[in-house]
């Protein structure tokens, strides 16, 4: 069972409970003005909070909320978005926000590039230390977006899981059956909890990011 904490961000404008199993990667590098980093500190998985300029019409329905959220989720992914699938998308409800504010998650899966031939010659058959070592997969991501048509804001929340071969059991994962495997739904407790505890303590926030 993880152990959660709160854990204030953008200087304490925002809050929410995080596993104390994430670090604030702030610590270790220089991190965008307008996100907030969380890396798993015994794994690969890692927390995004982001405030972005809102994209799209004005007004709320699901039509223009799910253009954003394909609008920010092709700008996550870049020109990695052939090799995307989308699973599923959801309206969410936030615990502690307006009920008048929509929120939307979806769960998708990354698939890597197929190695070049020089990549796959020189990694050789079954070779732990060619050119794919360490690569993973697939990368899991739970996009979730919350509009915040008055301040003009797209905040996202994003939960990046990449599946290293070795560090998963692959026969718990296909998605296409609904089997997430441990790593997934271990996120998706993450995003929950967030859901859960996120708060504006701050509204004026969003006028300086």
């Amino acid at each position: 069972m993880a152990t959660y904490q709160s854990t204030p961000l953008f200087g304490g404008a925002l809050v929410c409970d995080l596993s104390t199993k994430f670090a604030d990667v702030s610590q270790l590098r220089q991190v965008p003005d307008n996100q907030e980093v969380y890396i798993d500190k015994d794994g690969f998985t890692s927390i995004i909070v982001e405030i972005n300029e809102r994209v799209g019409g004005e007004g709320s329905s699901a039509e223009i909320d799910g253009r954003a959220l394909t609008t920010h989720l092709e700008e996550i992914v870049g020109d990695d978005a052939d090799r995307l699938k989308v699973w599923n998308t959801t309206p969410t409800q936030f615990s502690k926000l307006d009920d008048d504010i929509p929120a939307y998650t979806l769960i998708a899966t990354l698939s890597p590039h197929a190695p070049s031939a020089t990549e796959a010659d020189s990694s050789g058959s079954g070779s732990a230390s060619g050119a794919g070592a360490g690569k993973p997969d697939f990368t899991a991501i739970i996009l979730t977006l919350v509009r915040l048509e008055r301040e003009h804001t797209d905040l996202l929340i994003t939960v990046n899981v990449p599946h290293i071969r070795g560090e998963y059991d692959e026969d718990d994962v296909d998605l296409q059956l609904g089997k997430q495997g441990q790593l997934i739904g271990d996120a998706v407790d993450y995003a929950s909890r967030i859901w859960e505890s996120f708060k504006v303590k701050d509204w004026g926030l969003f006028k300086e990011v």
